[in-house]
């Protein structure tokens, strides 16, 4: 009998130790607490090194400034490590410090002095952004002030911040082998009675390690860190990074204040870091990569959904390779490279190099700066850009050397540019495009292509006439200034049916079963209202007498001519368009043209955020 009590007994406390534990941090805590609810850590790191696949990290209200670095994750998607803010409660995790001892040297310009050791090994105000396709002449720092939350300009003339304060207040910094001296104006406000804070840490979540996978992050205001210039030739490091992993969800948070990335789903790092600067020289990238486990079974398949991601001067979302599988669902994006401070060519609200099998669906994007809302350079075979609203854009999406299958639908396309072009195989379907459209000849790199739904590369495309072409356009809407005629010297053929064309458009010579209606002032008008933004649109009645579309699915969209491949979904399915823009059934015989049906009197439609169908 004592001996099965105490069998009974071990397999009990074995079973508890098997359960999944819920560690909780609190401002008030403290790390030699057992971080439970009642003795709460006070650092989110503490419960990263405690957590275990299945655990739940809950972090409590309050502002953690500090670097975590999970040094595990999760085995499966059934058993991640999650963690999460308290439900209801406020949680700043940020990379910044506050500062005080200003003192006032002239107008509105104050000074402080931080020694070197407050930064402990990265300084970031003496760290210069640069690295492969960054335009840097002035030498901007990966440092940034804030004054109650946003951040001033800085300035590499230090008789500029001496100055009366113009409309943008400017800072400057000199550092030397002991102290760090920061000049910054501050109009009308003493800094020493305001939330003043300086970036500190580079990073505010990313593992050191690669291979940490199956981590859920949700929850959190994530800012201010100063992270590092991210090429796809480089270790890509972002407020928040999912470092060569596998299967991380982030979903439901603020991430703002970068001077380069916001979300960073991209590439390790390794010797051959920022000196690849050339399309060869990205090949070597890849390839390497493909022997260091670019592949499904290794990398990408990640969530982001529903975050606001904002206020970062090269990209929110940014991924090359590691991006691959993943969906992008539910986010609004704006703000992005908006101050213009440096250049190079990695800027735009979403960045993906290798976007394979990639869905960017439903998200809200706009403000992106001099460049694009969504930007696919290279390999974004069987990606899908479906559902998104795009406004007040440098150009709303640019597609650079894909050789297609890639599908663009159900969006609503509104900046003064709608598309660029440096591409062959893409659909387009069901889209409202109200901009122009930019078509590139002459681009004769030579690029990979892959395997239908894999990493591995089937071959090299060498665009020696700068081909672009191979697109199709079904049941658009063109509005604006588009001018389809800059397809006609596509040196492969296009196909196009069913689409729109009004007031201030021009078909291309593919164009032969569209309705013109260049007489028709479709008058596109975005609002931004107290609860939501919405559309408003002029129908003509003969649109739904005239216009003839079809049911766009695989066998109308054949296989794009370079690849191969079917215009499928990532699991292979086929893609069947049955539904709209807000999710409602369309016509199967005869589909509206355009991301959803227009009423006839010219209402406003909500477009953001979108409801559930019903």
């Amino acid at each position: 009998m004592k001996a099965s009590f105490l069998l009974s007994a071990a397999a009990f406390v074995l079973a508890a130790k098997l359960q999944a534990a819920e560690y909780h941090v609190a401002t008030s805590g403290a790390d030699t607490n057992p971080g439970t609810q009642r003795a709460p850590f006070r650092t989110v790191q503490r419960a990263a090194d405690a957590a275990q696949p299945g655990d739940v990290v809950t972090v409590h209200e309050g502002i953690y400034r500090e670097r975590i670095n999970p040094p595990r994750g999760g085995i499966s998607d059934a058993k991640r490590i999650v963690y999460q803010a308290a439900p209801g409660e406020k949680v700043v995790l940020t990379g910044a410090e506050p500062v005080r001892g200003w003192v006032k040297v002239t107008n509105d310009t104050w000074l402080v002095v931080v020694p070197n050791s407050f930064f402990g090994k990265f300084n970031p105000f003496a760290d210069v952004l640069y690295g492969d396709w960054c335009y840097n002449p002035r030498g901007l720092h990966a440092g940034a002030v804030y004054l109650n939350g946003d951040w001033l300009t800085e300035t590499t003339k230090q008789d500029q911040v001496l100055r009366p304060t113009g409309s943008n207040a400017l800072w400057f910094v000199a550092v030397d082998a002991t102290n760090t001296t920061i000049l910054a104006q501050f109009k009308g406000v003493n800094p020493n009675e305001q939330n003043v804070e300086i970036n500190v840490r580079q990073t505010v979540f990313t593992p050191s390690q690669t291979g940490i996978n199956y981590l859920t992050v949700r929850g959190f205001e994530f800012r201010a860190a100063a992270s590092p210039w991210a090429p796809p030739t480089a270790a890509q490091i972002g407020i928040i990074s999912a470092y060569w992993c596998k299967g991380w969800i982030i979903e439901n948070n603020r991430i703002c204040y970068s001077p380069c990335c916001g979300v960073a789903l991209g590439k390790y790092g390794d010797e051959w870091d920022n000196r690849a600067e050339s399309a060869e020289g990205y090949v070597g990238t890849l390839t390497r990569a493909l022997t260091n486990g670019w592949n499904q079974a290794t990398v990408g398949s990640h969530l982001v959904r529903n975050n606001e991601i904002s206020h970062c001067e090269q990209t929110g979302i940014v991924g090359s390779l590691g991006c691959a599988f993943s969906t992008i669902s539910d986010n609004v994006i704006h703000d992005i490279h908006i101050r213009n401070l440096y250049g190079g060519a990695e800027m735009a609200g979403i960045k993906f190099h290798g976007a394979i099998d990639v869905i960017i669906r439903h998200n809200h994007i706009y403000r992106c700066g001099n460049r694009s809302g969504i930007w696919l350079d290279w390999m974004g075979q069987g990606s899908q850009i479906v559902g998104n609203l795009m406004h007040d854009n440098d150009e709303d999406i640019f597609l650079e050397m894909q050789h297609g299958p890639i599908l663009v639908a159900n969006n609503v396309l509104l900046s003064k540019r709608a598309l660029d072009l440096d591409s062959e195989g893409v659909a387009f379907a069901q889209n409202l495009i109200a901009g122009d459209v930019n078509v590139r000849y002459g681009d004769n790199r030579i690029t990979p292509f892959q395997s239908a739904h894999d990493t591995l590369i089937a071959g090299m495309h060498p665009s020696t006439n700068g081909d672009s072409g191979d697109h199709r356009f079904y049941n658009n809407l063109f509005a604006g200034n588009w001018d389809g005629r800059k397809l006609d010297k596509s040196v492969l053929s296009c196909f196009a049916a069913g689409n729109v064309f009004a007031k201030g458009t021009q078909p291309s010579k593919f164009d032969a079963e569209s309705l013109v209606a260049t007489n028709v002032d479709v008058a596109a008008k975005l609002e931004k209202q107290a609860d939501g933004w919405y559309l408003t649109l002029v129908e003509e009645k003969p649109w739904r007498d005239t216009a003839k579309g079809k049911l766009v699915t695989t066998d109308l969209l054949g296989k794009a001519k370079v690849t191969g491949c079917a215009y499928e979904n990532p699991d292979g399915s086929p893609v069947k368009i049955v539904t709209d823009y807000f999710g409602k059934k369309r016509d199967g015989k005869n589909p509206f043209p355009g991301p959803f049906e227009i009423a006839l009197k010219g209402e406003a439609v909500k477009v953001w955020p979108l409801s559930p169908a019903k």
